[in-house]
């Protein structure tokens, strides 16, 4: 989708039972609109699989990724690190600083599931608030990949889909990937 340097988000907590469709949700979402990978916690287990299955029937490229090691990860990272929080500065302050600083580091986004230790804070490049109110990690996310991409994330097109959903002002319609081209 973007010829910029890779775009990863780290879901930081999962907890099972209570996390799985928000889990899922920040998965599909990192896909649909633009990142190239989300990494998530070694017990999302049922959202990897969720998420696996989503890119393999309505494409790719996407990666889904498990580890134990979620501190690691962000301390490890060879880039740059923004963590989604409603204590950040506000998204539309520090954007294009982001933006910049993508054009040539990768960039890792950090979505909490469950209280995200200082730590994070203090390693993260921005700390960004999609608002100072609380609401869904999974909008916070939206609004950051697609400040991020400059909405050109919702032109993807997906090559490699089985699936696809052609777009309707009434009804669905879904059919095999090669029964549509160039969106009709």
């Amino acid at each position: 989708m973007h010829e910029d340097p890779e775009v990863a988000v780290l879901r930081y907590g999962h907890r099972p039972g209570r996390d799985d469709r928000m889990t899922t949700h920040v998965g599909l979402t990192a896909r649909a609109l633009g990142a190239d990978r989300v990494i998530l916690p070694d017990n999302a287990t049922q959202a990897r699989e969720t998420v696996a299955d989503i890119t393999d029937r309505f494409g790719g490229p996407f990666t889904v990724e498990q580890t134990d090691e979620l501190d690691a990860t962000v301390d490890r990272w060879a880039g740059a690190v923004v963590h989604l929080t409603m204590y950040g500065e506000r998204i539309q302050d520090v954007e294009s600083e982001v933006r910049e600083r993508h054009r040539s580091d990768p960039l890792l986004v950090v979505v909490g599931g469950e209280k995200v230790p200082f730590e994070v804070y203090e390693a993260a490049d921005w700390n960004v608030a999609v608002t100072n109110q609380p609401h869904s990690e999974v909008a916070g996310l939206s609004v950051f990949l697609d400040r991020l991409f400059e909405g050109r994330e919702l032109a993807q097109e997906w090559p490699d889909a089985e699936r696809r959903v052609l777009p309707q002002a009434n009804g669905k319609r879904v059919v095999d990937g090669d029964e549509a081209t160039d969106g009709s």
